[in-house]
């Protein structure tokens, strides 16, 4: 039984709690960036921060994205949408397409899929060979090592979704005419490739795991309980993270705000 099998699909939040824990943690993130950012704390630039979403379609990393950045100040992160690579990128190493959206010092990413597509999509539907797409294990590993130790806190996400509601997300989509742009024919075909794309994720999870960026693998069969749980984890990263680099990590805005009032 593979990670995706035990996966506990069966959490739920009220609107009260999420819409409590989403401001909660909205505002902690929005601290810890500007903490990294050097606009807070010392003023010391600190790593940049990038977040990488992997999952299904329909599995909610676009929800959870804007539960991440819909509050920040859209000058202080990027979100980048990858597909399937041009000629031009085709033409170069399968890393090479990712290294120029990358965050600078202080700076902030969110990648919605990223490199791992070579030993996923690329892998289930042949556009890599065996050799290429197994080769790229370690090379995905060893250029995540290098990122973390330089210069950025990597977090990695994997967004699960069953597929009877994978199937019930794709129907809404196509009943609604602005969310039908959302929605392919190579999408309905990919979920005859579910068990597939299920086997190339376990060995992905198996093979890329490292101390630096470990895998946080949500159940997202519930919207809102995904947002927050990536939300929460993002909080939790980012603070492991800079214990790691020396950075002190703030009091909550809720505490120092308390301590002022007690002044």
């Amino acid at each position: 039984m593979g990670i995706l099998d035990k996966l506990d699909m069966s959490n739920r939040l009220d609107r009260d709690e999420y819409e409590k824990r989403l401001v909660q943690g909205q505002r902690r993130l929005s601290q810890l960036r500007l903490h990294l950012g050097g606009l807070m704390g010392s003023g010391t630039l600190g790593p940049g921060l990038l977040i990488v979403m992997e999952g299904p379609d329909a599995s909610g990393k676009g929800g959870a994205i804007k539960a991440l950045v819909g509050h920040l100040d859209p000058r202080h992160y990027t979100v980048v949408s990858y597909a399937k690579p041009t000629l031009e990128e085709k033409h170069q190493h399968f890393l090479w397409r990712f290294y120029r959206e990358l965050p600078g010092l202080g700076e902030m990413a969110v990648f919605d899929r990223s490199w791992y597509g070579r030993v996923l999509v690329e892998r289930v539907e042949g556009f890599a060979n065996r050799p290429e797409w197994r080769r790229a294990y370690k090379a995905i590993v060893d250029f995540e090592e290098s990122l973390c130790h330089e210069s950025v806190i990597l977090v990695k996400f994997w967004m699960h979704v069953t597929d009877d509601e994978q199937l019930r997300r794709f129907e809404g989509r196509a009943a609604d005419p602005l969310k039908r742009w959302k929605l392919t024919e190579e999408d309905w075909r990919n979920r005859e490739k579910n068990r597939l794309y299920d086997a190339a994720a376990e060995e992905m999870f198996l093979r890329t795991e490292h101390k630096l960026a470990p895998w946080d693998i949500i159940g997202g069969e519930q919207k809102r309980y995904a947002r927050i749980a990536v939300l929460e984890t993002v909080i939790a990263r980012v603070e492991e993270a800079m214990v790691r680099w020396g950075i002190e990590v703030p009091l909550p805005v809720d505490e120092i705000e308390a301590r002022l009032r007690k002044e």
